[in-house]
Order: structure tokens, then sequence, then C-alpha cells
């Protein structure tokens, strides 16, 4: 079977995005702002954090990285919420100090929350609307299917669990500490996981047809790696999202088209 392949899908998204970026920059006189906010140093996180500093530069969208300490994140969220020519903030997680991780993300502007993650956030999970973009990409209709998530966090598995039931599918919630997660696994015709335990489902769980889309993202002796074993990918018989291009650029564009959204409204 094909791969759920994000990277071709992208490659669209971009092109449209960098016209609206030169767009937008016209309306505000500069180019549009992100600013992530950054307490943890790993090889994994600056991965993600690098990517989204070259697309931006590659669509005309300035990403400016600020790697602090705990103590000062929020004298600097303050700082980026009233700076007129900043349009949207991330806050990198995990944070250094994860109790303080729902703290935080409240203090983040509604209005410039473009990960979607404050309570009354004006914008979508990326992640969540990635994983949308890339099944109607390829045309699966989840109506009727048996869909499992695996991995409740509030990045990724929440946000996309609680809109699939809200659109009337049918929706098997756990995680990684789910005892009968085999059988979830097995009883289930599309998969979306994002637990971060690398080869936490195994080949030999997925049924010949299975639509497998893998959120999960953790480093291993310094490599990346997905929830699902790497077996798997090899399969003919299931349709799944590659170790590299899946998921990943799709996220990517849907975070910056909620960039794009925050400085369109800074413009008005």
């Amino acid at each position: 079977m094909k791969k759920l392949n994000g990277s071709e899908l992208a490659g669209f998204i971009k092109e449209r995005q960098r016209k609206q970026a030169a767009t937008v920059a016209q309306q505000l006189g500069r180019k549009p702002m992100l600013a992530i906010l950054k307490t943890v140093n790993d090889p994994a996180i600056n991965t993600y954090v690098k990517l989204k500093q070259r697309y931006g530069s590659d669509i005309g969208v300035n990403v400016v990285i600020h790697e602090i300490d705990q103590p000062d994140v929020k004298a600097t969220l303050g700082q980026l919420n009233e700076d007129e020519k900043v349009d949207a903030i991330i806050v990198q997680l995990p944070l250094a100090d994860t109790k303080k991780t729902d703290e935080t993300l409240q203090l983040v502007s509604p209005q410039k929350d473009v990960d979607g993650l404050h309570d009354n956030s004006d914008f979508d999970s990326a992640t969540a609307t990635a994983i949308l973009w890339l099944l109607a990409g390829y045309n699966i209709n989840l109506a009727g299917k048996a869909v499992a998530v695996i991995g409740q966090g509030r990045l990724v598995g929440k946000p996309i669990a609680d809109y699939l039931e809200l659109s009337g599918n049918n929706v098997e919630r756990c995680d990684k500490s789910t005892k009968n997660l085999e059988k979830v696994v097995q009883n289930s015709e599309v998969l979306i996981t994002a637990t971060g335990e690398p080869g936490l489902i195994k080949s030999a769980w997925l049924p010949s047809g299975t639509i497998v889309v893998d959120a999960g993202v953790a480093g291993e002796k310094g490599e990346l790696r997905g929830d699902v074993e790497e077996q798997a990918l090899d399969r003919e018989d299931i349709l799944t999202t590659p170790k590299r291009g899946g998921l990943g650029p799709l996220t990517v564009c849907a975070l910056f088209e909620n960039v794009l959204k925050a400085a369109r409204t800074t413009a008005e």
C-alpha cells in the first residue's frame, strides 16, 4: 500500500502560504512574527524548533526563539503578549517544570496562542488539523469506521479525539497504560497514536487493512522514533505514515496557517 505521505500535500500548502505571507506583510508593513518560548534543551525538541524556524524563513514569517530559564517564563510571556510586533506565540513543550504546564499555557494571550492550548484559544490544535488534512488528502472517510486514539495529551490526542467525536465518529480513547491496548488496536480500522512511547504499538497487533497515523515522536539513542514498531512500516497490507515525511510536514503547515491567521487579525 502507498504511504500516507504528508510531504506531498505540504508542498502545495506551503506555496499558498508564501503568497499569503507576502500579502499580510504588505498590510502590516513588516513580516509576520512568531515567538517560540523554550525552556528545555532536548534533541527532539530542538529538531522541531529548527524546522519551524526554517519553514518560517521559507514562506516569509519571522520566527524568534526565546530560550529562557523556567523562572523567567511568566515575565517573558507578559512581554510577548504586549508586543504588537509579535503576532503569534508558542510555548514549546515540555517545560523544564512540567508541573507548571497548565498554569503557563493560560498565560499566553488567546489571540496569539497558535498551538490552541489556552482554554479560550482562538485557534485549533495544529497537529489535529494536520491529521484531518492528511486523511482528507488521501480521501479517507472515517464515517462508520472504528477509530482508536491512543494518547490523550492536550497537543494531539485529546483535541483530535474531541473533534472526531463531535463529528459523529466512533472513537475509542486510550493511552499507553490501557490494559487491553492490544485488543483495542486489533479491533480498530483507523489508529491515531500520539503517546511518545517508541515502539509501543506492535506490528503483530495491526490487522491487514488498518490505517495508521503515527503522531508520536520521541528520542531514542539519538534517533527520532514513533509509537509504532518500525517493522510495521515495511508492511504492504496496511496504510501508514512513513518514518519521515508523514505527519510532521503537515503539522508545521497547520501551525503556520494559524500564524498567518493571527497576523491577519493584527493587520485588521
